[in-house]
């Protein structure tokens, strides 16, 4: 049992750079990414805006900051509210960044086991013009969803979602840490994933 070798795979954080990888951190070109002049950065940005079809891509050092920095770009205002999955990682596992930060309240879709949130789910909470509740400003969804087992979203409940967003003119995020796993599992280009998205983050 010596030379047994373990593959730990609780989570994607627990991977290690190899000595190839370091390298390429020591040889990057780097410059000041306030002024926009880190060409690295610069090139990493625009290859995502260009992969996911969009106009503009910000490279933020974690998933975390990057579901937030969306959810705070869609709800501008304190008191806004979100409607996320209740297994969603947003909802369990970002320290409630959304509301400490943003002010922003969650509520919480029941996620099905697939890791879709039901249509119907959103529109009973979905909330606009009633001055004594948060006004519903985001969904936001996640694909792959990680406590769903890995589960991909199909092309079909996305164009669903879709259809959602474009009725209630409201925006989507969806964290897609794990994008590129569903771009794969669907065997389409990411940009066709997040087609109807506002905001993601991979």
């Amino acid at each position: 049992m010596e030379n047994v070798r373990v593959v730990d795979l609780r989570s994607d954080t627990l991977t290690k750079p190899t000595h190839e990888m370091r390298q390429a951190m020591k040889d990057a070109k780097v410059g000041d990414d306030v002024m926009r002049e880190d060409p690295s950065v610069n090139d990493l940005q625009k290859m995502v805006a260009e992969m996911l079809g969009k106009e503009a891509a910000l490279f933020v050092p974690t998933g975390t900051m990057g579901n937030l920095s969306a959810v705070m770009a869609h709800c501008s205002g304190r008191g806004q509210e979100v409607l996320v999955g209740d297994q969603s990682h947003i909802f369990l596992n970002e320290q409630g960044g959304i509301a400490q930060f943003g002010g922003v309240q969650s509520w919480a879709v029941p996620t099905q086991r697939d890791g879709t949130l039901r249509i119907q789910d959103l529109e009973v909470r979905f909330r606009k013009n009633d001055f004594h509740c948060p006004r519903t400003s985001l969904v936001c969804l996640e694909n792959t969803h990680n406590f769903c087992g890995g589960t991909v979203l199909p092309l079909d409940y996305l164009e669903k979602v879709s259809l959602f967003k474009k009725s209630h003119n409201i925006p989507l995020h969806m964290d897609g840490a794990r994008l590129m796993n569903a771009a794969v599992a669907l065997d389409v280009k990411p940009s066709v994933v997040v087609n109807a998205w506002t905001a993601r983050d991979l």
